[in-house]
């Protein structure tokens, strides 16, 4: 007669056989989940509703936002938006805070993901010595530099120009483009590089025609991170971009807005530049949120 262990029911290992070990109580699990999600819960809040109550205060009136702050708007105002569009000419610094931006993260994708794809897949002389560094620029803080860099930008010709500021805001992106895009670059099979230079595929075409479509979450993510530190950038442009204010940017166009709005008590168009300027920034998050997480997990997935 063959005896059939019948399987535990009181929660233990069946006889004969080792505890898993290692395992947290269901209990314990729990506990943990319920306090991670509470503190996301309360991250999340703590980020979304200083956005909500600008973006509800730009549709107020002065009189709304000083009685009654956290209530909602009477009426959608949209008259405060068009007054800090035009009077407040945020207009214009949004129209030079695009071109500027696309012109350096143009620059910076450009030379970036050219010299990551070249410290990733050749070998020279030397190559670990400029790769680290290029790594190494990520440790010098912009503060540090913006005497020396006040005078070499002036002395070039290029001090109060769009040009000038695109050329600074790439050097200042190109280490973490470089360290991110190299390891990026590492995790694209060989295989198919190989497959293609056997094809007759020159090294410019095996670039711009296999290899960077291959590395499209990667570009996608390190742009949106490279988009966000441009269009957020305060402290380069107030000191590059002194004097003539037809050419300032959003953030300086912003902290003048701030100061003149601020002794008008006109503060529902405050709130609405404020705002305007902030509908870039959450309309690239919604677009490419799910490029953003591709781009992140890529080389841990592979």
């Amino acid at each position: 007669m063959t005896i059939v262990d019948k399987p535990a029911t009181d929660g233990t290992a069946a006889a004969g056989r080792p505890a898993p070990q290692g395992r947290k109580p269901r209990g314990e699990i729990g506990v943990a989940n319920l306090f991670s999600h509470g503190f996301l819960l309360f991250w999340g809040a703590l980020t979304v509703l200083p956005l909500l109550w600008m973006f509800l205060s730009s549709f107020k009136s002065d009189g709304e936002i000083l009685s009654d702050p956290w209530g909602v708007p009477g009426a959608l105002r949209f008259e405060n938006w068009a007054r800090a569009w035009t009077e407040a000419h945020i207009g214009q610094y949004f129209l030079n805070s695009a071109i500027v931006v696309t012109g350096s993260l143009t620059l910076t994708m450009l030379m970036g993901a050219t010299a990551a794809y070249v410290f990733a897949r050749y070998e020279f002389p030397g190559r670990q010595v400029f790769y680290y560094l290029f790594v190494g620029g990520m440790m010098f803080p912009v503060f540090l530099a913006l005497v020396p860099l006040f005078f070499v930008v002036r002395n070039a010709g290029l001090f109060g120009t769009w040009t000038g500021l695109m050329l600074v805001y790439a050097a200042y992106s190109l280490p973490f483009t470089v360290f991110f895009l190299t390891a990026f670059f590492r995790t694209l099979p060989t295989a198919v590089a190989e497959a293609a230079l056997i094809d007759g595929c020159g090294h410019f075409r095996l670039f711009f025609r296999v290899m960077l479509p291959m590395a499209r979450p990667g570009l996608i993510s390190i742009a949106i991170f490279n988009f966000l530190s441009h269009w957020n950038q305060f402290i380069l442009p107030q000191v590059l971009m002194q004097g003539d204010d037809s050419k300032w940017v959003l953030a300086q166009g912003l902290a003048a807005l701030a100061v003149s709005q601020g002794y008008q008590g006109d503060y529902s168009g405050l709130f609405a530049g404020l705002t305007i300027a902030t509908l870039p920034v959450l309309a690239v998050y919604v677009a490419f949120q799910r490029q953003i997480q591709a781009g992140l997990t890529a080389g841990q997935l592979k």
